[in-house]
């Protein structure tokens, strides 16, 4: 099985760098963006503010992307800061999105 680090092309250039880097966040974004749906999905399901933050999944999707990382020849220390960051940012975000989803709308009835 090929690991991700294997995928990395060896550059001569800043330029490549970049360009490689650029063509790389042109398919995370859209994951994101997508990941993020699901953020919207689990703030209409859950029924209670408190149930946003869920410690117990979030040391398991830590425990997951490191195995993971590891596998694929990263570092699992780096991933492990860069997802705990995201996840707290779509955490925001899905509390922000529970507040919205509850909120009624202007002139709509009582």
């Amino acid at each position: 099985m090929t690991r991700a680090i294997d995928n990395t092309q060896h550059c001569t250039t800043m330029e490549d760098v970049r360009r490689h880097i650029d063509a790389l966040d042109d398919v995370l974004v859209p994951l994101l963006v997508t990941r993020g749906g699901y953020m919207t999905q689990a703030a209409r399901i859950k029924k209670d503010a408190t149930q946003v933050r869920d410690e117990e999944r979030i040391e398991a999707i830590v425990a997951r992307v490191r195995a993971r990382t590891q596998k694929e020849g990263g570092e699992p220390d780096m991933l492990e800061a860069i997802y705990r960051s995201m996840m707290e940012a779509y955490i925001a975000f899905e509390h922000r999105e529970f507040a919205r989803l509850r909120t009624p709308s202007e002139g709509s009835q009582p």
